[in-house]
């Protein structure tokens, strides 16, 4: 799998200036002020960088934004990346300057003279995020990322601050990595056993197999992945930071390992994309990975539907009606709404398994919210307006798109069947929503629930702020802050 970049902090040393190699990195405010680092730089290089900022082609870089001066003289290094910040720059804003020089830094060593940054744990998680490559299945491996060195005035300090971001941007890669792999490598059987070596972080993982499904009535889930041969699975991880006997905040993805849309088949253009339906378990995986490797002071339970939708003579069909675990019946009237029957088993279990405090799932659940929403925001849908805002603010204060889509009981009409409890589709008008209806139908009065349908950010065709094209592992960011702002400390 990916390995993070090679992130060090020390003391900041004018005099190893000249000898670096690679790239180095300096920080200058709007203005064109220099810190003492990047004044040693401008004299090595023989005023090179003052003439720089002295033109106007300094005058039209936007904070955050980086300008490279290539193979300057008097410095070994092959390039001077010059990052505009301000001097009070906000977390968010510091972050991503740290991803437009993650961005440029390519396979070279990176040499970062910080001092005038305030927070520069978040810039070291920026370049991690945006230096992210996913070459596992390519013949020729690539050329080994170089390490990243930040040169700071106290970087014990900075170590400390850094750590849990950088555990974070560990998550990140690991959720990329599971949406960037191909359904032949990420089986539900491949997909399990990850989860499981994931207990070397001190989760305890439990893997439920169809037959324990079966006694538990998930028909449902188990109605998805009647056509493959790949076994369905429900993958249960529990981390117990927290105060013993508080009831967890539960985290329920969709595993969709790949979705050809089963009896009702998808159109083959762009079908090999399918391979991510599986992003929504891939975040609640790297969000576990995430909350083990800072230690998180809370507890929280991950639970993933993984299954395989594929069309066979054993497949379910249009018109079937299935039970579910709550004892509801569905009609299905097409077996390529297929995520929200994962969840709607999975979300029953962790209530009646674990009695959460709240619950949150993700799913590439819908077309529709592309439609509504593109590329830049995940649908949130919620029965509870004060852990919604949480949310929200939290997955705002990390840079990660989000927007609140409505429920309503006039929703609930398209769901109408006439031969079963409900439909698992209402049709094309409000599609989104009418999913989201039915995930509610699965969700005890009381317990605070949000819905996030991912389907527009899990991946995508151009790259992020925090991102190259490709996974994003959106999420995971959002729902580790949510965690340490609402569920850990007194």
């Amino acid at each position: 799998m990916t390995t993070p970049v090679d992130i060090t902090f020390t003391e900041t040393d004018l005099d190893a200036i000249a000898g670096a190699t690679g790239r180095v990195a300096v920080v200058v405010t709007p203005s064109g002020k220099m810190d003492a680092g990047a004044r040693r730089v401008n004299r090595v290089a023989k005023g090179a960088l003052k003439r720089f900022l002295e033109s106007d082609k300094w005058e039209k870089v936007k904070p955050g934004e980086v300008r490279s001066l290539a193979w300057p003289a008097g410095l070994e290094a092959e390039a001077i990346d010059v990052l505009c910040l301000e001097k009070g720059a906000d977390p968010l804003e510091t972050r991503k300057a740290g991803a437009a020089l993650g961005k440029v830094k390519g396979a070279a060593e990176l040499l970062v003279l910080a001092g005038q940054v305030r927070r520069p744990g978040e810039l070291a998680q920026g370049i991690a995020l945006r230096a992210y490559t996913f070459s596992d299945r390519k013949s020729e491996a690539p050329e080994a990322a170089g390490p990243v060195t930040v040169m700071v005035s106290k970087p014990d300090e900075a170590r400390e601050q850094a750590a849990p971001l950088l555990a974070v941007a560990d998550g990140v890669f690991f959720t990329r990595d599971l949406v960037s792999e191909p359904a032949n490598h990420l089986t539900t059987t491949e997909f399990a056993n990850r989860i499981s070596g994931l207990a070397d972080l001190g989760l305890k993982i439990t893997v439920l197999e169809e037959a324990e499904l079966e006694k538990l009535g998930m028909h449902l889930l188990l109605s998805v992945g009647h056509g493959s041969v790949s076994p369905s699975k429900v993958a249960v991880m529990e981390w117990s930071g927290g105060r013993k006997g508080d009831a967890p905040l539960a985290l329920i993805g969709k595993g969709v390992v790949f979705d050809t849309g089963g009896i009702s088949l998808k159109p083959a253009g762009g079908m090999e994309e399918m391979t991510m339906d599986m992003g929504g378990a891939g975040v609640v995986v790297g969000t576990m990975r995430a909350l083990a490797l800072r230690k998180a002071g809370a507890n929280v339970v991950g639970i993933v539907g993984l299954v395989e939708n594929m069309p066979s003579g054993q497949a379910t069909r249009p018109g079937d009606v299935v039970a579910s675990m709550k004892g509801d019946t569905v009609e299905i009237i097409n077996t390529d709404a297929e995520g929200r029957l994962v969840l709607a088993d999975v979300l029953w279990y962790a209530q009646e398994k674990y009695k959460p405090a709240a619950m949150i799932d993700l799913a590439t659940l819908t077309g529709a919210i592309i439609i509504g929403l593109g590329h830049e925001k995940a649908g949130v849908f919620s029965n509870d307006e004060n852990f919604c805002d949480k949310f929200l603010r939290a997955a705002g204060n990390e840079g990660e798109g989000a927007w609140h889509m409505p429920l309503g009981e006039a929703y609930d009409k398209q769901l109408k069947s006439d031969i079963a409890d409900m439909k698992n589709v209402g049709g094309r008008p409000a599609g989104s929503i009418t999913a989201a209806q039915f995930l509610q139908r699965f969700v005890k009065e009381g317990v605070p629930w949000i819905h996030l349908d991912i389907a527009g950010v899990a991946r995508v065709g151009a790259e992020t702020d925090f991102a190259p094209k490709g996974a994003t592992g959106w999420g995971v960011m959002a729902l580790s802050r949510l965690v340490a702002d609402q569920y850990e400390g007194d």
